[in-house]
């Protein structure tokens, strides 16, 4: 083996190292993150369309059937617990991505 580097596997190797640092570079922060008023909104309307949606099935099926509040109580009770759900589910996905974009690029996952 010579002791002269070979200048096209030195080429070839910087343009590897290259795109794996911009691999693992940080996303910036942009179009893809939600501010927190937005991610708050987001939040509150989840819970607002869970609730009008229950309570729109239960208003419907009481006249249905003759039994006006109890259904639409049941009901509106169950599209809370999904709205709250939805809230969770939004709010874990939010608190995911922070994570992933706070990591530094030499970290392991």
């Amino acid at each position: 083996m010579s002791k002269t580097p070979d200048p096209d596997r030195l080429k070839d190797l910087d343009e590897r190292i290259r795109a794996a640092r911009k691999a693992r570079a940080p996303k910036p922060s942009g179009q893809d993150r939600l501010s927190q008023g937005q991610l708050a909104w987001q939040m509150v309307t989840e819970l607002v369309t869970g609730l009008l949606i229950g309570f729109g099935i239960g208003y419907g099926l009481d006249n249905l059937f003759g039994t006006l509040p109890v259904l639409m109580v049941v009901m509106t009770l169950f599209g809370l617990a999904a709205g709250i759900k939805t809230m969770l589910r939004t709010a874990r996905l939010a608190e995911e991505k922070t994570d992933e974009n706070a990591r530094t690029p030499g970290e392991d996952r």
